[in-house]
């Protein structure tokens, strides 16, 4: 069966995927014979970082309608985003470590499927919680596909050409972002709500056919024999993670005394984390890993500027509809500006990145984002929707550029056995990024407006929290532009041993 589908597939993709992925990943000679075709094995990746980033918008729009369908309080059916949104965050390091240890194939192939299948029980799930239990095993499938899909790229992908597939990589994220909202409005319009989760389903199995004619077979890795999976520190860093993530996102932009009590067991998580993984014979996280300037302030930089994009889609709609005074539907279009621009320069900075280097460019694309946040409120306000359209398309290029830099950085020059954890940091990190930026900067916008109830405020009073807003974005992305000085600068001057370099990267 899936050899008879395989040529078909190849005919009807091979026009729109394989151009976008061009040369920029030929193998490297002595890998001809351990990958068939590397573009495909990249084109099955790619759709894998689609499927998830989708699976992270679509829902969001979808629920008002499931609110009707399951005559639940809108308290109830967020939890279908958080607990996508939960299981992502605090699984996906373990699942990256996992991957390194088992075989990153043969785990990408179980969370592809893990994805698929649970999208289909999410379109046939009779109650709100049978749903809730659904999006929770869809997240954990997106955890092991977002993990593993970078790591692929250090085995496959020769080391020049890296930045292209992290491009490439970046553009697929960005079109999923982009494309949930609007793809889902249409299904729910057209097919009703289980559209939604239903369109995974061939899409699902389209990657996973993909995927297991053309990645490369895992290989039996001697240096990680009598190594065993870290069961303590993956239930303490998961653990961790859930409460940081609840304490960020429940209460609706309040802040009680629940955030506060979970905000502090993440604290608490953080220290016996620490303390598990200097005890355990082999850890899920080496912790010396942290002192190469190149990892953790590229952890760091992640997450700062993930905050700041988070920002442009928290606030931008209340001030485009407050402000602005846009419908819905407009809201949308100007929103979508930014992935869009995202997904055009992805693979071309992608290019920039191989020719210029990962440092040149990270500083780049931080410097075009802090201009972008600078100048959007002051621009917004003189020239309207285009003055808002012009400083976001240059913020969010920025970000691809920062991201496919960034990206290479981190993943170049990491040892085999340890590509699926460090990936899994870097993803975390994002998230991190994500789930603070929409706590965060949510409530330094509802600071800066200064009124209890958004929806009513007054056009300048939205406009005063915007600049706010935007003012905060901008020192975030001034903090992440000294942390790439100061990463750079401690690269260069710290020559450790060969030794001291693999305990650095935890890569022993």
């Amino acid at each position: 069966m899936v050899w008879g589908v395989i040529p078909a597939v190849q005919k009807l993709f091979g026009r729109f995927i394989l151009p976008v992925i061009g040369d920029a990943v030929q193998p490297q000679p002595e890998r001809v014979e351990q990958t068939p075709s590397v573009k495909w094995a990249l084109a099955s990746l790619s759709l894998s970082m689609l499927l998830s980033s989708l699976g992270t918008s679509i829902a969001n729009v979808g629920l008002p309608t499931l609110a009707q369908a399951f005559n639940a309080s809108f308290q109830d059916v967020q939890w279908i985003v958080l607990a996508y949104l939960l299981a992502v965050t605090a699984l996906i390091v373990s699942v990256g470590r996992l991957g390194d240890l088992i075989g990153r194939r043969r785990l990408l192939l179980a969370g592809i499927v893990l994805f698929t299948l649970a999208s289909i029980l999410c379109g046939v799930a009779p109650t709100l919680w049978l749903l809730i239990a659904a999006r929770a095993a869809q997240g954990l499938g997106a955890a092991i596909m977002m993990a593993l899909t970078m790591a692929f790229v250090g085995e496959m992908v020769p080391k020049a050409k890296t930045g292209s597939a992290m491009g490439l990589l970046g553009t697929m994220s960005a079109i999923g972002t982009a494309l949930g909202p609007s793809l889902g409005g249409l299904l729910i319009a057209g097919f009703g709500w289980p559209a939604i989760f239903f369109i995974n389903g061939p899409l699902g199995i389209l990657t996973l056919l993909l995927a297991y004619r053309f990645l490369p077979v895992d290989r039996p890795g001697a240096k990680t024999d009598g190594i065993r999976f870290d069961h303590v520190g993956t239930l303490v860093l998961a653990l961790t993670l859930a409460a940081y993530a609840l304490a960020m996102t429940m209460g609706r932009g309040s802040f009680g005394l629940l955030n506060v009590a979970l905000l502090l067991t993440a604290v608490v998580g953080v220290g016996l984390f620490i303390l598990t993984e200097t005890k355990v014979a082999s850890p899920l996280i080496r912790l010396a890993m942290f002192r190469n300037p190149v990892l953790t302030m590229g952890f760091a930089m992640s997450t700062l500027v993930t905050t700041v994009v988070m920002a442009t889609l928290v606030v931008g709609p209340f001030y485009l509809s407050g402000a602005l005074a846009l419908d819905a539907a407009h809201v949308g279009l100007v929103m979508a500006s930014g992935p869009i621009a995202a997904a055009l320069t992805g693979v071309p900075v992608g290019r920039m990145v191989d020719r210029f280097g990962a440092h040149p460019m990270t500083i780049a694309g931080l410097i075009g984002m802090a201009a972008g946040a600078s100048i959007l409120p002051m621009a917004a306000a003189r020239f309207g929707v285009p003055g808002y359209i012009a400083p976001l398309v240059v913020l969010t290029a920025g970000y691809a550029l920062f991201q496919a830099a960034n990206n290479t950085a981190v993943m170049t020059d990491i040892r085999p056995d340890q590509r699926g954890v460090i990936s899994g940091l870097l993803n975390l990190s994002r998230n991190l990024g994500l789930i603070t930026g929409a706590s965060v900067m949510g409530a330094v916008f509802a600071l800066g407006s200064a009124t209890t109830d958004i929806m009513t405020a007054r056009p300048e009073v939205v406009a005063a929290g915007m600049r706010i807003t935007f003012a905060v974005a901008a020192i975030l992305v001034v903090v992440a532009l000294a942390t790439a000085f100061a990463s750079h600068a401690l690269s260069r001057r710290t020559v450790p041993s060969d030794r001291e370099q693999e305990d650095c990267r935890g890569l022993e």
